[in-house]
């Protein structure tokens, strides 16, 4: 509907614009030409300020404007009524028959019902989480993985063609303290003195030596290699486990092994081709003996070595590389999700951008989140200094840890609040819009008792205050869904999923579906069951783009 009448309005704006002139009706955006719900049922249903935008270049005043695009729109089918407010506010307020029709739609959808093509036509790469395999995921890493699955799952259903991607950081030299710190605990020695600490590592010291009980008996350099590439594998898979508890998956696991120099292979590696490829294009200088990209020229606050004068690449290389990589797989679009402690990347990163040759303004986005913090929570008995994802899940559970972590904006820090999360009543928001997923099918379930089928659908009966309003929210889900898939923003689908539930409830204690003692069934009842089901459809598909479940009992 919001398409529909947006496209109505730009039709009446642009008939106005060639009448006053000419051709100046193709400078108007859509973002200019939206209408929002309104919050209140003295303003109809929906309301555009497109009036007072686009007033002066009309050259007239707002008010103006609105009446004569007003005039215009009443035209419309489907639309009962415009009035101009204020200065030059557009309200429309929908025919009842229109407006109840978005049910039916919603129940023959479907799963489908949100999905959009806003992204279509823009393959995109999109990494998050990406981290070390040498320890547990935590509870930073949890905010991440919930934030970036969600994000997928957004532009996914916006039409985008998608790789979710975990970069493995492995060819550092803490893969090889971590290697030392395992075999260290596998002979029973303490950890090294740069090693990693927890008895997580003694964990898997002893599951290297269950998979190879020859290990101490190997030469001291195969005692090492072996600890630390079996370990390795295993803290992997550990990962892996982590994540997928918690409906988090990836389409790819690149490793930056794949980037660096392979012995077998010779011939330059995805580095050297990377140095290469940005010398080529003239960003490139020697200084002091280093390899240096000039990244002030796209907006670094310095230059960056890529290459030592010993002749070791930086990390700034493999981040070259690596990016180069994803533009050869085919991503003109590469979205990082960075944590906060990697603020300082979102510069160099997108000077990268520039001197790769790419629009750093259109061919990257990194976005940094902020902290997670959460009472009462211990710190993890096997790492000994972290909140462990998985000791998080198994206290909160998936779907509250999942729902409160994309529930706030990636952009403020935040506050896991245990108690409230753990409570089983409205005060919990992920409860709460549970709660109305699992009434919906009640309702449903005594509506088929009672005898209320759906083989009738009548939508102007569907005519009483509540019910207006829970199907003008209806409506707002295909918009929903499409501007936090273009923002990136996951919160705004779990709000709108909590303002639903709460019409829902409304309509549900005013409006019967099923009919009342020795009443008969009538069409009314039929179709509000459509009502009912397209509102736990609604539900449903909301709660499935944040990761969670939608229970049929509570």
């Amino acid at each position: 509907m919001t398409q529909s009448l947006s496209a109505a309005l730009l039709a009446a704006f642009a008939a106005l614009a060639e009448e006053r002139r000419p051709g100046s009706w193709a400078e108007m955006a859509a973002v200019d030409l939206a209408f929002e719900r309104s919050r209140t049922r003295d303003h109809g249903d929906w309301a555009s300020n497109a009036a007072l935008k686009l007033a002066k270049s009309f050259g007239a005043q707002p008010r103006e404007l609105a009446i004569e695009i007003a005039r215009r729109l009443t035209e419309t089918p489907g639309i009962a009524n415009v009035e101009v407010a204020g200065p030059g506010f557009i309200n429309v307020r929908l025919d009842t028959a229109a407006n109840g029709a978005i049910a039916k739609t919603i129940v023959e959808t479907g799963k489908a019902f949100g999905s959009n093509f806003t992204q279509r036509g823009r393959p995109i790469n999109l990494e998050f989480v990406s981290a070390n395999p040498t320890g547990p995921l935590h509870i930073g890493h949890a905010r991440w993985a919930a934030l970036g699955d969600s994000i997928g799952r957004l532009l996914l259903a916006s039409g985008a063609t998608l790789v979710r991607e975990f970069y493995i950081n492995d060819a550092g030299a803490q893969v090889e303290r971590f290697g030392r710190s395992v075999l260290a605990a596998a002979k029973g020695d303490p950890t090294p003195e740069d090693g990693y600490p927890g008895s997580y590592i003694t964990d898997l010291a002893m599951r290297v030596i269950a998979a190879h009980p020859d290990l101490l008996g190997l030469l001291v350099e195969a005692q090492l290699t072996t600890a630390r590439d079996r370990a390795y594998d295993l803290q992997l898979s550990d990962l892996r486990s982590s994540l997928a508890k918690i409906d988090v998956h990836f389409d790819m696991w690149f490793s930056e092994r794949e980037l660096h120099p392979k012995p077998e292979n010779g011939g330059p590696s995805l580095v050297d081709r990377a140095v290469a490829r940005l010398s080529e294009k003239g960003h490139v200088f020697d200084e002091e003996g280093a390899v240096w990209v000039r990244t002030t020229d796209f907006g670094d606050d310095k230059n960056r070595v890529i290459r030592r004068f010993n002749g070791d690449y930086t990390y700034f290389a493999a981040d070259a590389a690596y990016y180069f990589s994803k533009g050869d797989r085919g991503f003109a679009h590469k979205i990082y999700l960075l944590g906060a402690d990697h603020h300082g990347y979102a510069p160099r990163l997108k000077a990268l951008a520039g001197a790769a040759g790419d629009d750093p303004e259109k061919d990257i986005e990194v976005l940094v989140g902020q902290l997670v913090s959460i009472d009462g929570a211990r710190l993890s008995k096997r790492s000994g200094n972290i909140i462990e994802l998985d000791d998080l899940r198994d206290w909160l559970g998936t779907d509250a840890l999942r729902y409160w972590l994309e529930r706030y904006p990636m952009s403020s820090p935040l506050l896991l609040d245990a108690e409230i999360l753990r409570k089983r009543t409205n005060d919990n928001p992920v409860f709460y819009v549970q709660y109305a997923h699992a009434r919906t099918h009640n309702a449903a379930l005594k509506a088929a008792a009672s005898g209320v089928t759906r083989d009738e659908f009548s939508p102007g009966l569907l005519a009483h205050e509540t019910e207006s309003v829970l199907l003008v929210a209806l409506h707002e889900f295909l918009w929903i869904v499409s501007l936090a898939a273009e923002l990136r923003e996951p919160h705004r689908v779990a709000h709108y999923l909590e303002e639903l539930a709460g019409l829902y409830h409304r309509w549900y204690d005013q409006c019967r579906i099923t009919p009342i003692g020795g009443e008969a069934v009538m069409t009314v009842h039929r179709s509000r069951l459509w009502l009912n089901d397209a509102t736990g459809q609604v539900l449903r598909n909301g709660l499935y783009l944040l990761g969670v479940s939608a229970p049929e009992r509570m």
